[in-house]
């Protein structure tokens, strides 16, 4: 991809794009792609646990400690993320995108169950949903 190549001078600019699916659609396939999932197998059990929590402070203490499990580079990346979706959610009455909506589009993305157990995984999908609503509502506070 050209994010690969020369990402500096990518241009991914909206003029240069009729259709901003094009856009997406190739971010996800570029995070679904890559070998280890922005959030990483071995983070990803901490992640889940978070989502599982009902105490909203405990749930985003959680959620902090998870970050911490991440590699630099992944962690960065995702606040980079996260930081840019909480951004299309303030365009919601245009483009439909809440938290939750991204949550649905991005969890599976950027996280997959290290399980290979297919029912596992599919039981999972619905907390990697919540934990990317989470980042993204909490972004300035958890990075």
């Amino acid at each position: 991809m050209a994010f690969d190549r020369d990402g500096e001078k990518a241009d991914i600019s909206v003029n240069m794009y009729e259709d901003i699916n094009i856009i997406t659609g190739a971010l996800k396939l570029y995070f679904r792609d890559l070998p280890i999932p922005l959030i990483t197998y071995d983070a990803y059990p901490k992640f889940i646990e978070s989502a599982k929590i009902m105490d909203p402070d405990e749930q985003l203490e959680t959620l902090h400690e998870a970050l911490k499990l991440l590699p630099p580079a992944h962690c960065e990346t995702l606040r980079y993320l996260m930081a840019h979706l909480k951004r299309v959610t303030l365009h919601e009455k245009e483009n439909l995108m809440n938290a939750e909506n991204l949550g649905i589009v991005f969890g599976p993305t950027l996280m997959r169950s290290p399980e290979l157990d297919a029912m596992a995984a599919l039981n999972d999908i619905r907390y990697q949903r919540l934990v990317v609503e989470l980042l993204i509502k909490n972004e300035d506070i958890l990075f």
